[in-house]
């Protein structure tokens, strides 16, 4: 069992604060895709894809995370040379923004691809399970986001089964930070992400929610929680994707109470004001800086 947490993560060109007295981050959603499950084809456009990136970094984004790929429940896999055709263009346009760029691909050529390009961050749904993913990650100064996912996005919500959803998260979460730090990539650059919506039932999915933060001291790394328009939502509130909005601000400041670091949002502004109020009342002070 890890005993020490992490407050830092190292992020390629930046270092981010994420202890218990720092404020969560906010992961702005930016899927350059054309079939993501709640923003598919509204950003696929070059320009469109930008704007919207700099629109989330003025509502407060600390991180951009750019998607080529969808990963939604039933997605087909596209190849190397498409992703890479889609987000590339995009990465080198926002390069000098100012704020983190992360990739969100599960393929160690894309991985390599991007990061030479300048990426701080490789935000991975399978976890690194391709040993090749780890290769192509190891000698960069780049985060890793680890999260848990049971199967894959083609066949990962068929029939999702645990004896113990909690235990068995955390023991591949463990387990894939183990073979991380094996081939000397340092628990500074690594944080863990449970894996909302990904081989999980609603059911999964608030068990974990409600045990976040015993995950997150069992593991000792920052946590990045992902529930923004996740079909739990909808479930929970009787909502269609775009109707989320308020259910998904709630789930925001639940993760964020139970321990999460880092929140992966599609509404920037809205999550903001959100935890600008939890984390005001938390402290018992304003914050005059987001």
């Amino acid at each position: 069992m890890i005993q020490t947490s992490s407050t830092e993560l190292q992020c390629g060109r930046f270092h981010l604060s994420l202890g218990q007295d720092d404020r969560p981050l906010i992961m702005g959603v930016l899927n350059v895709t054309p079939d993501s499950f709640s923003d598919g084809g509204l950003f696929d456009a070059h320009d469109r894809a930008i704007a919207h990136a700099k629109q989330m970094i003025t509502d407060g984004a600390d991180i951009i995370d750019i998607g080529g790929e969808s990963t939604r429940p039933g997605a087909p896999a596209i190849t190397t040379e498409e992703e890479l055709r889609r987000v590339l263009p995009v990465l080198d346009a926002l390069r000098d923004c100012g704020k983190p760029l992360s990739v969100d691909t599960r393929h160690a050529a894309v991985m390599r691809e991007v990061l030479a390009a300048g990426a701080d961050m490789i935000n991975d749904i399978s976890g690194f399970r391709d040993p090749d993913s780890l290769a192509a990650v190891s000698d960069s100064q780049c985060a890793l986001c680890i999260m848990h996912m049971q199967g894959d996005p083609q066949s990962m919500q068929l029939s999702p089964h645990y004896d113990d959803v909690l235990a068995e998260v955390r023991d591949y979460l463990l387990d894939r930070i183990d073979a991380a730090m094996t081939i000397g990539i340092g628990r500074e650059r690594i944080c863990i992400d449970p894996g909302y919506g990904f081989g999980k039932t609603v059911e999964h999915n608030l068990t974990l929610l409600s045990h976040q933060s015993v995950l997150q001291r069992s593991l000792a790394l920052p946590l990045l929680a992902g529930l923004s328009r996740k079909s739990t939502i909808g479930v929970v509130t009787g909502r269609s994707v775009e109707q989320r909005l308020a259910g998904s601000r709630a789930a925001a400041v639940v993760a964020a109470e139970r321990g999460a670091r880092i929140i992966r949002v599609h509404d920037v502004a809205e999550s903001v004001d959100a935890l600008k109020v939890w984390q005001a009342a938390r402290t018992g002070a304003l914050i005059h800086h987001w």
